[in-house]
């Protein structure tokens, strides 16, 4: 096949992924209810009306624009969908359901024509994707918190009231929080150069880690019940200084999703704070892994001397994998899941060292700050994930139950405060081999 040929072939195989991706978006637009289309539900969230725009108009700007489609980068919408425009608390303004829908679907319809006209890079295709695609996990962040809020299940209006619900059930027996994996001493290939790939995490690198220990499975809303229990929230002893600081000002005494289920105790904890999740692990006499251990353990063959794409090899996500593409609310023929799962439901995606649910179900705090690796560049623009390298950001490994396929692989960096606990994030627990 020459260049030519694979190119226009990977050009359409990108362009039907962005219109499956879109699908996904327009099903959850047609069930938002629209009494919260424009609500705010935390301070640090927009309104998913606002969401939903911005994808239409990021769209425009970054495809339309330099297809020469002058009138099609809506200036009017600029201050309202950009980033930088307006400040969260005044997103609430928002047009209808419908004509949102409109403009998502005019700016489509121009980039389809554009992009069966033009040759536009698919590392700009595959930004696009995955922007969209982290906005449909927002957007069911948001919708979860306002059904938080208002204690209600009325947030979509045609059933599909789900947001709230455990995955498909799973019989399992409950794991063993002692159990930890011994990774060896040795280096392994860090971050990506896969064309998927985002600015942050491109550039492979090898990095050498001594021994460590890491927990096989995320831990488990069982197994903090039990630091509640002993008071954990109460023992200065267990938390950091900023951890107490932010303690006494949140008044917090359970994590955000918490469910006092017994039933579910094989489930991960959800909604927690780094600040949290560094308590937990000086409770249990461990820490929180660096980004580089979680990685190795998640995605490095030894054997083979090669990082996978996902824990469990190079095969396609899907439920027989992980927990994931809850955003797509079911339109994939193999989405299933409603919520989190068990955390040993899927022995088939354990990576090679043995460690379970590395992707879906809740993402995972690491002890990490988020920084450039070596051969960082900044693509499509500095603000991005340049902005953020200021030592105030934690890396989160992995992915929920809500991420969809695009930003689902092992190398991902996610990054948040360490106050924030409204992102659908749990953590695991490691040490070192000297204890």
């Amino acid at each position: 096949m020459t260049f030519v040929a694979k190119q226009y072939n990977l050009k359409h195989k990108i362009m039907d992924e962005l219109q499956r991706c879109r699908q996904q978006t327009l099903t959850m637009l047609a069930n938002v209810n629209p009494e919260v289309f424009k609500s705010q539900a935390h301070r640090d969230f927009s309104p998913v009306g606002w969401h939903f725009g911005h994808i239409a108009y990021i769209e425009s700007l970054w495809l339309l624009k330099r297809c020469g489609h002058r009138d099609a980068i809506f200036p009017e919408n600029t201050r309202l969908y950009a980033a930088d425009g307006l400040p969260k608390s005044e997103r609430v303004n928002l047009p209808s359901i419908e004509q949102t829908r409109d403009l998502l679907d005019s700016v489509r319809e121009r980039v389809i024509k554009c992009l069966n006209n033009q040759d536009i890079s698919a590392e700009l295709m595959q930004f696009l994707l995955q922007h969209e695609s982290q906005h449909g996990e927002t957007i069911l962040l948001v919708l979860k918190l306002l059904e938080k809020n208002h204690n209600c299940c009325a947030i979509f209006p045609n059933g599909r009231n789900s947001v709230n619900t455990s995955a498909r059930e799973v019989k399992s027996e409950l794991v063993d929080g002692d159990t930890m994996l011994k990774i060896p001493a040795g280096e392994f290939i860090m971050g990506s150069n896969d064309m998927r790939s985002l600015d942050n995490e491109k550039g492979e690198h090898r990095v050498y880690l001594d021994t460590y220990y890491i927990d096989a499975y995320p831990v488990t809303r069982g197994q903090f019940r039990k630091f509640m229990e002993a008071g954990g929230y109460e023992n200065r002893e267990l938390w950091s200084d900023s951890g107490w600081k932010w303690l006494q000002s949140e008044r917090v005494n359970q994590p955000l999703y918490w469910c006092d289920c017994v039933a579910e105790d094989n489930h991960p904890v959800c909604g927690v704070s780094w600040y949290e999740a560094e308590a937990f692990a000086k409770f249990v006499g461990k820490r929180l892994p660096t980004e580089a251990e979680w990685e190795k353990a998640a995605r490095w063959d030894a054997d083979m001397q090669t990082s996978y794409t996902y824990p469990w090899g190079e095969a396609a996500p899907s439920q027989k994998y992980c927990n994931f593409n809850l955003a797509g609310l079911g339109t994939d023929e193999n989405t299933l899941a409603h919520g989190t799962s068990p955390v040993n439901a899927h022995p088939d995606g354990k990576s090679p060292y043995g460690m379970y649910d590395a992707l879906g179900n809740v993402w995972e705090w690491t002890a990490s700050w988020f920084a450039p690796y070596p051969q960082f560049r900044p693509y499509p623009y500095p603000g991005y994930s340049q902005a953020y390298f200021d030592d105030k950001h934690r890396v989160l490994k992995g992915s929920s139950f809500a991420t969809r396929q695009w930003s689902l692989r092992a190398s991902f960096r996610n990054w948040y405060y360490p106050s924030v606990r409204q992102i659908f994030a749990g953590f695991r627990c490691a040490k070192s081999d000297d204890g």
